[in-house]
């Protein structure tokens, strides 16, 4: 759900909107996923999608031999 070329002056937005992705992160600790889905028309889809690939960005590969 979120491509290269989805950027908004130089920020990465959800597909369909002009809502930056960083909108997540910068409201997750106050909001629930459904409040951010309410207050900023995303889908869940999209809100899931994102946290995925963070979290997954995120693991640390195991050690090479």
């Amino acid at each position: 759900m979120v491509r290269k070329d989805l950027k908004r002056s130089g920020a990465w937005v959800f597909r369909g909107t002009r809502i930056p992705i960083s909108t997540v992160f910068e409201n997750l600790q106050d909001m629930s996923i459904d409040e951010l889905i309410e207050e900023f028309g995303v889908a869940r889809e999209q809100v899931e999608a994102v946290l995925q690939f963070v979290a997954a960005s995120a693991e640390v590969p195991a050690p090479r031999p």
